[in-house]
Order: C-alpha cells, then structure tokens, then sequence
C-alpha cells in the first residue's frame, strides 16, 4: 500500500491505496481509504499522524511549532585540525603530568584551549571564554573551564616546569637530526604593558628591536635548520645578549643528549670573546666539541682591517658576490663581499654626508650673517646651539664616527674623518663570520648563517600571527607561562608550514586555519526530538588542506550533512 495524493478543484486529499493484480494477472489500484484533506490543519490527516506517533512512541508536534529548529553552528575545522596534531605530536601527554602531581582538574585542556586560541584568533584569558562559545572544541568539556580554571593552569604550568619540558624536548626529539645539527639562537624583546613592580619581575626597562626604550622582557629562542623551535626561555628585559649564549646551549645539550654533532649559528650581538672561548670548552655527545657561526658586529670590524686589506685588489672588480676566509684569534675568518650590497651602502652613506654637509653650510650661513647684521626669521642662532643641533642629528644619522663636530671650540666647526670613511667603505658590502667548523667550505658556512633569517620570521610569527605581545599578566610565573603557551603555538604553526610546504601547497598556515573555520558544527531538532549534530559539506580546496596536514576529515556520530 502507499499514500497517493488526489486534487479536486483547489483541494487536495490523501488516500491509501492497494496495488493488486485481475483476473488476467494485470496490475490494477484500488482506493482502500481516504484519508481527507492534507490542506486542512487539525484535520482528519493530522489526527491520523498524532496517532500514529503516539503508537510509535514519539512526541507530538503542536499545532504551529515548527518542525525543524536550528541551533547556532560552531566553527569546527580549524580546531579538528590543530586537535589531530595536538595529538599526533604526543601534546597530549602533558594530561599525564599533571595526572601524576593529583591535579583534580583538566589542565592539559585548559593549556591545549589556551594553545589553539593562540593560533585561531589570539585574545586575552577572558577572551578565550569568549572564543570557546564559537568553536567545538573536540574532547574539551567546555563548561568546565572559566577565567580562574585557565590561570591556575598556568601556574601549574609553571610549578611542573621541568616536567613539562621533558614532555615537550620528548616529543621534539624525533624532528632532531642526532648526527649533524644546525640550531639558531637568537633574541627578540617583547613589550609588556603595567607600571607594577614584583619580586623577581622580569619586565623591566630597555632598548626594544624597534630602537625606542621599552618596559619589556626577552625571549630566546633556538630552532633547527628546519625552523623548528626547540627550546625557549625568557630573559630579563635588560640583559645583554652575550651572556645568554653559553647558559641556553648548555640546556639544550641537557635537554637533548641524543646529539652527536651540533652548529650554533648566532647573530651579531652575541659574538665576544668570552662566548668564543666558553663555547669551544663545550662538548656533545661522544665528547665531540660544540661548533659554531658567530657573525662579527659592525662595531668590532675596526680589528679586521689589516685582514681585509688584501682581499680588497681582488674583490674590486668582482660581479658576484666573493666569500674569503682568513684567520683570527685561531678560528676560521669568513667574509663574504657582495659587490652590489657594498655599493649601495657607500653610495647612501655618501649621500648623508653631503646632506649633513649642506645643513652645516645652512647653519654656517647663518651664524655669519647674525655676525654681519643681517635680520633672519627665528630665534638668534649661536655657536654653542648649531654645535648641540648639529652634533644630534649627525648621530640620528649614525656617521658620528665620520662626521667630527668638535665640541670643545668656542666656534660651530666639524671636519669629516677621511680614514675613518675609507674602513666604513672598506666594510661595506661585507659580511664577517667567526666559525670553528672544520669540514665546511666558506660558501656553506655563509649559506648555513644567512638561514638564521628563518628564526626572524619565527619572532615575525610570535609578534604577528599570535600575538605573544603586549603582555599584560603582571606576575613573573605568568608572563613565563605565556611565553610557554605561545612556544606550544609556535610548534604546532612550524609543523603545519612544513606539511604544507612538502605537500606543495600555497597556503600559510594561517590561511589554512581560515579556510577550515568555515567547517563548521551544526545543530538539529526535528519535531522537539532529540538533537542531531552534523558537520557541513568539506569543500575540495578544504579537503586538499586537510590531506596536506595529514588530517582526517572531522566526523561526528550520527552524522547530518547540511550543507
């Protein structure tokens, strides 16, 4: 039997009607009932279903509700995709840590929250309150977190630091090649926001990346050749950079013990000789000495210019770019000439001398005809004044060592220091780098320092993509735990750049989050049943994404495509 339905001028009925077969053995229909009009509410029809759903034990729909409802969608696939890393990576064996110090409480998901958070859309602790009501978050009961839940993670973050660390140098251990590694160290400032003071604060006050002064702490980071990060720490906001080289690489030669051969290559402002001499008493695994790239500060290049000296007549004539090497305090002396760099240094130098040498012509003009009698707009200028404003702006030029105001005469004079420009143009176009590594030709040892670019756009993503700064937690065990969360985040971004890249994707790892927000969670009900959850239609370019980062698409049971 089936429902069919008949029309009589603008009414409609229902009637239920039986296939049969004649006496011939021809097919043949046969109105059994009619059921009334489908048009008509509270009708003989809805009598009929009421009925028959009070039979099958299902609720019965009101007159005038609607019979599907629809709650608000989630956004799911950006954080399906960081969860399955999260995993994938063993994060998740943070939840042991903490199971191990009786903590009653989720912590590993209140960190793993503050973590995504991180990389979906960066916000304060209140904030990530905020986000969890938009996100569906898989394995994280959500109501259980508040505002005093995710700060008290964060102190046990930092009372099991050590622990914590094992967990993450474990898990990174993998992605170490134990045989050659090269690692990066370098430092960024990051600006933090409060005028308190605390016992054992690490904001304090000093010059920022930016060149202004800054109440800030700072950050150290060291990563593999492959731009992945491996050990942080975070520094007061004062300290020098040089004295942090020797402490940090002792730590991750605890950390990672594994390691039989390893480069540190560092940037300018960690090179002294106290670093070079502690550095070369280091060993790794198999008592092999630790190696390194320190690059030369331009500060220091005034040692160099006996050295220098005779590679000059070579690289004169030189289109492409020259490497040389030499000797210096018993270590190996790279240098590196690009021609076309060296030109362009000399030719903007030479073009703020000369517009330092017309300002002083203005000001000299000046000072004579005060002395002749001659009226000019402005207050009277003098020669203690042109010296004082003069003097300031050849040093906002930086050519102070070139440029020489004698501030000692009763008069405004200056003079350049022919020498001195000769070794700045000597230096120009140069770049300097002290190694011990023994096996590797001076083109390889530039190329293996020009990649610590790579830990420069990592700072670029902590700054940027998730928003490490400005920090606004006061107490020194918070502003580390933060810097801790935002080191997770980094990780899991250095990891889902990599698969992207080796699946030969054109996407950044933030624009593949992007794109997979808009897989989202949805909810149904039907007739006031009980819920459905389904997840929305995985466009084709989402579904490359998710191939590329080695994710399954997200599934929920009972399953409703909705769109």
């Amino acid at each position: 039997m089936f429902i069919k339905l008949t029309r009589s001028g603008d009414r409609t009925y229902a009637q239920l009607v039986e296939s049969f077969r004649d006496e011939q053995g021809k097919p043949r229909q046969r109105t059994v009932a009619t059921l009334g009009r489908i048009d008509e509410r509270d009708g003989q029809v809805d009598s009929l279903l009421n009925g028959l759903l009070r039979a099958k034990g299902r609720p019965v729909a009101a007159a005038g509700d609607p019979q599907v409802r629809f709650e608000s969608a989630l956004c799911l696939g950006d954080v399906w995709a960081l969860d399955a890393l999260w995993h994938e990576l063993g994060f998740d064996g943070l939840g042991a840590v903490f199971r191990r110090a009786r903590f009653t409480t989720a912590v590993e998901h209140a960190i793993r929250v503050m973590v995504f958070n991180r990389l979906c859309d960066p916000e304060s602790k209140l904030g990530v309150l905020r986000w969890l009501q938009t996100v569906c978050m898989p394995g994280v009961e959500v109501s259980k977190l508040s505002h005093q839940h995710l700060l008290r993670s964060m102190d046990a973050l930092m009372d099991h630091q050590q622990s914590v660390d094992d967990c993450v140098a474990h898990l990174l251990r993998p992605l170490i090649d134990e045989d050659l590694s090269v690692v990066f160290y370098d430092l960024t400032t990051i600006r933090a926001e409060g005028l308190s003071q605390q016992d054992g604060d690490v904001r304090h006050f000093g010059m920022s990346k930016e060149g202004v002064i800054a109440r800030q702490f700072m950050l150290g980071v060291v990563q593999t050749a492959d731009g992945m990060p491996i050990y942080h720490e975070v520094f007061d906001g004062n300290t020098a950079e040089a004295p942090t080289l020797e402490p940090t690489l002792k730590k991750v030669l605890a950390r990672y013990p594994h390691i039989r051969r390893l480069v540190v290559v560092a940037d300018r402002g960690l090179l002294s000789l106290d670093n070079i001499e502690a550095l070369a008493k280091l060993h790794v695994a198999g008592d092999r000495p630790l190696e390194f790239i320190l690059a030369v500060p331009g500060r220091r290049y005034g040692e160099f210019v006996d050295l220098l000296a005779p590679m000059t007549a070579r690289v004169a004539q030189a289109g492409d770019e020259v490497v040389e090497e030499a000797q210096w305090q018993g270590h190996r002396l790279v240098v590196a000439h690009n021609p076309v760099r060296a030109a362009e240094q000399t030719q903007e130098r030479l073009a703020r001398i000369r517009a330092l040498q017309q300002r002083a012509d203005q000001l000299a003009g000046k000072l004579d005809a005060q002395d002749e009698g001659k009226v000019q707009r402005g207050r009277k200028l003098s020669d203690s004044g042109a010296k004082a404003r003069f003097f300031h702006e050849v040093s906002d030029a930086h050519l102070a060592r070139i440029v020489k105001v004698d501030l000692q005469s009763d008069l405004f004079t200056y003079q350049i220091d022919e020498a001195a420009l000769a070794r700045a143009q000597l230096m120009d176009g140069k770049l300097m780098l002290v190694t011990n590594v023994r096996d590797m030709a001076p083109a390889e040892v530039v190329q293996r320092y020009k990649a610590l670019a790579d830990i420069e756009r990592g700072f670029k993503v902590l700054k940027s993509e998730i928003e490490i700064a400005p920090v606004f937690h006061r107490l020194p065990e918070r502003i580390k735990a933060h810097a801790s969360i935002c080191f997770m985040a980094l990780i899991l971004y250095r990891v889902m750049r990599q698969r992207l890249k080796l699946a030969g994707s054109d996407m950044s790892p933030e624009a593949a989050l992007a794109d997979l927000r808009r897989i989202q969670r949805h909810t149904v009900s039907i007739d006031k049943g009980a819920p459905i959850h389904g997840v929305s239609t995985v466009q084709p370019r989402q579904a490359e994404t998710l191939a590329a980062l080695n994710v399954k698409k997200p599934t929920i049971d009972a399953q409703l495509t909705l769109l």
